[in-house]
């Protein structure tokens, strides 16, 4: 598909469009177009192959990505200026072209923290979760106290301690959509594997209660899970000289967990990007894709989400489902979408963002046929809401904003215990309690920003690497990282802002 030193890349005969692999100037000769470039474009952006009339669809990876607002010739940029949505409908098939994997031969393991729930942990942190933002300061101050004291220097075992604050569980209602989603995303923090135990701190007065978080059931079973109102305890150094002998119980308990060799299996990654540009398509997001089917041939799970920016692509999501029950809730998920936006005045269009364009993205249906790359050619097991627990393996897909901290906010509640995130522009974040794994989309920006990058994916262009062989290479990271290798994102120390749960319905 690439020719050596091309400055231009067709990804299927089919299209009308070919995308620019470097900056090209007017008048230069394109590879796979007939006639001189009529002005200059920039790396990742598209180019007529063909004459293209107003109102013909353009095609770009064999599918529609939108509908010619003017007349375009052979040679001239596609883009925003002449490229728009145009009327968007799918032909969901459901079913159709569901085929198994074949499972893998070898066993694979890594070296992770076995839980009593059976579950698998990659990092061994101590948890302050918060019920409302009313309590994160506290929580925040007993993470300090406990810092400065030492705490955990006689605790070798204990990855850290960490504060998970919030802007929201209170000023709410307590019986709607967005309180049931937030009661998932932190019931699913509270119980997740690597989270050795946790302290819940809350106010006291937030609609959100503690009462109602804990119930009448254990919500860890090893028991590990602390919890404590300000109002109750006494208000704020009360509470801090409580936290802190609490912390150190659990630290007690946390320290006992050593790595051992488990299955692959137990491995659930969140797949997820942001950032993007016109590589995304082309590099990171097909490479991870490939490493997503070799987990689910191993036995693991990876979630696809970002439902706002798979829109124009679930078509394809449909034909992998297992069964027309479950490609029938993906589209219940887009329809909900549709509604979602139309009341709060947006439109499933508004993306892609200004540095998506930059990059040389021009519509969303662009955009998501780039994005569902991700998900590889596994079956579709199931689709899962925001935060619901992840209780099937294979390839799953859960519900969730296109905004990339509260949708991994939501793989982790839902049990993803590693992020593979790639990125065309630049992105920065971390996630704890579960590490990030940044994928470069091209080489120059990994080049600029090294740092903050585990693995370029731009060498698939730059030095005709294969999909394949990048696909490999990722998923060996991902064993890597789940067996305690650093990423580039622990090593910064992201993760302290990143807990960004949906926030549904009014704030009173």
């Amino acid at each position: 598909m690439l020719q050596p030193h091309a400055n231009s890349i067709l990804l299927n005969a089919d299209d009308n469009v070919v995308i620019a692999l470097q900056d090209i100037a007017a008048g230069a000769s394109v590879a796979h177009v007939d006639c001189p470039l009529s002005g200059q474009v920039m790396r990742g952006h598209k180019i007529a192959r063909k004459p293209i009339s107003a109102g013909e669809n353009v095609i770009r990876y064999g599918q529609i990505i939108g509908q010619a607002k003017a007349d375009i010739k052979p040679g001239e940029h596609v883009h925003v200026h002449n490229l728009g949505m145009g009327d968007h409908s799918q032909d969901y098939q459901h079913a159709e072209a569901s085929i198994p994997l074949e499972p893998a031969t070898q066993e694979r393991t890594f070296l992770g923290y076995r839980r009593q729930t059976g579950r698998a942990g990659t990092r061994n942190y101590i948890g302050i979760l918060t019920s409302v933002n009313c309590s994160g300061s506290v929580a925040k101050f007993i993470a300090e106290a406990a810092e400065k004291s030492g705490l955990l220097d006689e605790f070798p075992n204990v990855d850290g301690i960490v504060p998970i604050v919030h802007g929201t569980g209170c000023g709410m209602s307590g019986k709607d959509e967005g309180y049931a989603t937030l009661f998932r995303t932190l019931s699913g923090y509270a119980q997740h594997p690597n989270f050795a135990a946790i302290l819940l701190i809350g106010l006291g007065c937030e609609v959100m209660q503690i009462a109602d978080l804990v119930g009448d059931r254990k919500i860890r079973p090893d028991g590990d899970l602390r919890y404590m109102t300000i109002q109750q305890t006494g208000g704020t150094r009360k509470t801090i000289e409580a936290g802190l002998k609490e912390l150190r119980a659990l630290a007690e308990l946390a320290n006992k967990a050593e790595r051992t060799p488990v299955p692959i299996s137990e491995i659930t990654v969140g797949m997820q990007c942001g950032g993007s540009d016109g590589y995304s398509g082309i590099t990171a997001n097909p490479a991870l894709g490939i490493a997503s089917d070799l987990l689910v041939r191993h036995g693991g799970t990876t979630i696809l989400s970002e439902t706002s920016e798979i829109y124009g692509a679930e078509h394809l999501l449909t034909r992998r489902a297992v069964s027309v029950d479950v490609g029938k809730k993906l589209i219940e998920r887009v329809r909900w979408w549709e509604d979602y936006t139309a009341r709060n005045g947006g439109e499933m269009d508004n993306n892609p963002s200004p540095g998506n364009k930059r990059g040389g993205l021009t519509t969303i249906l662009e955009k998501s046929l780039g994005a569902a790359a991700k998900g590889g050619s596994a079956p579709l097991v199931d689709v899962y809401k925001f935060g619901e627990p992840v209780d099937k393996k294979g390839f799953v897909f859960m519900d969730s904003p296109g905004f990339d901290p509260c949708s991994v906010t939501g793989q982790i509640a839902s049990g993803a215990n590693i992020i593979v995130f790639t990125t065309g522009r630049g992105s920065v974040s971390g996630y704890m309690p579960t590490p990030c794994i940044k994928l470069a989309t091209n080489s120059e920006m990994y080049g600029r920003m090294s740092e903050d990058m585990d693995i370029n994916c731009g060498d698939v262009i730059s030095d005709n690497v294969s999909l394949e062989a990048k696909g490999e290479e990722i998923f060996e990271m991902i064993i890597a990282v789940a067996s305690g290798k650093q990423s580039k994102s622990e090593e910064l120390g992201f993760g302290g802002v990143e807990f960004v749960p949906w926030q549904i319905g009014a704030v009173m």
